[in-house]
């Protein structure tokens, strides 16, 4: 009986979290977990029981392009020019964050610490994976000393956001990711 009950267990969380990518899609960071229960067929409890919390729900949405930006982190890490690899990545985290909906706000830092339940599994994965990279720069002169993966994160995660609603939110967000390069840039 308890073995049927985790199969039936493992087929909702697919079902739940199939679903959910298709209203986060949609709808963004405001998919409703009520909604997504109704059309998956269970209750909203069991949805809360896969995904305590809506950053719960996200990170696991955005899992598949966060290990993509994961992946091209130890991708350019190798590159001649640790600031143009820096900065290659950091477009990337950019782009992925205006183009899937949801990513910025399964990457934004809220002050829950590090409680798996609550923590930022996402953003965790992508400081470690970019570490290397900015230490690099860094080692190299390319960056201002003192910034971390954290503020590049952020950085991304506010462009991303503030440009969510624009016409263009590719063009905008890229406009002000060009302005902050140009900040983070050592005199």
């Amino acid at each position: 009986m308890a073995e049927r009950q985790r199969a039936d267990a493992r087929r909702n969380y697919a079902r739940i979290l199939a679903v959910a990518e298709e209203e986060v899609a949609a709808r963004g960071a405001d998919a409703s977990l009520e909604q997504i229960a109704r059309v998956v067929g269970v209750g909203s409890a069991t949805v809360r029981r896969h995904f305590p919390t809506r950053r719960a729900l996200l990170e696991a949405v955005a899992q598949k392009r966060i290990a993509a930006l994961c992946a091209r982190a130890r991708e350019l890490t190798d590159k001649d020019d640790s600031r143009a690899a820096l900065l290659e990545w950091l477009g990337d985290v950019v782009t992925y964050c205006v183009d899937a909906r949801g990513l910025a706000a399964a990457l934004a830092y809220d002050g829950a610490g590090t409680d798996p339940a609550h923590g930022n599994n996402c953003s965790a994965a992508l400081e470690e994976a970019a570490g290397p990279l900015l230490e690099r720069a860094a080692r190299d002169g390319a960056v201002t000393a003192g910034v971390t993966v954290s503020d590049l994160i952020t950085l991304s995660v506010g462009i991303a956001l503030a440009t969510e609603h624009h016409l263009d939110p590719v063009g905008r967000a890229e406009q002000l990711f060009r302005l902050t390069v140009t900040g983070l840039s050592p005199r």
